[in-house]
């Protein structure tokens, strides 16, 4: 049995839609990040980077959306959450996740979490005024070259699109217009609409 550790609100929200449309049997754990859990003994002997997603299988525990969605999609081939059967569609999934990783989700977090790069308290309050303008410019990207049909990957659904609509969610959050960018609504708008989404979002927010 998979037991998947999250916290509300998180990026983790995307490996959770994935669980859910992989069909897999799992459990899963609420972690509520303003209490601290993330930081207690019992959480860190799970993921010592105390964060969340953490997926615990039967031979150990995988951490960071990218390394977790690829796992699901890999191990329930039936759901077909990835381009298993090519190597470089599934490197162009992999590429895309990674922007939304090391890209995306950064720039989102200079909002709430500035203190991780400075503890000057001016800094901190220019990368929380510089996120709108971040966040607008990588969805640009996304919106004009990246997002490649209906889908991430064009015509196929995968793990992506959990990983896209989870950023997506954040925008109006970062003061951002989701409604600018035609195809990501219209793929948030997708996203909503299917039942493994609609069961992770009731999850999330408990």
């Amino acid at each position: 049995m998979l037991t998947f550790y999250y916290a509300p609100g998180s990026c983790a929200l995307a490996s959770l839609i994935a669980l859910q449309e992989s069909g897999l049997a799992f459990e899963h754990r609420r972690l509520i990040l303003a209490n601290g859990d993330q930081r207690q003994p019992d959480y860190l002997a799970i993921n010592p980077k105390g964060r969340v997603p953490a997926l615990v299988t039967d031979k150990g525990v995988l951490t960071e959306n990218i390394a977790i969605l690829a796992y699901i999609a890999q191990i329930a081939p039936a759901a077909k959450l990835a381009p298993l059967d090519d190597p470089f569609e599934f490197g162009q999934m992999q590429a895309f996740n990674s922007y939304l990783s090391s890209t995306v989700h950064v720039n989102h977090a200079h909002k709430g979490r500035g203190t991780r790069w400075t503890d000057d308290a001016a800094a901190i309050e220019t990368m929380k005024a510089k996120v709108p303008q971040t966040m607008t410019e990588s969805f640009a990207l996304l919106e004009d070259k990246l997002l490649k049909g209906p889908w991430v990957m064009g015509e196929q659904y995968t793990v992506a699109d959990c990983y896209l609509f989870t950023m997506a969610k954040w925008l109006p959050g970062d003061n951002v217009d989701r409604d600018q960018f035609a195809k990501v609504s219209a793929h948030y708008a997708r996203m909503l609409e299917r039942p493994a989404v609609q069961t992770a979002l009731a999850i999330d927010e408990g």
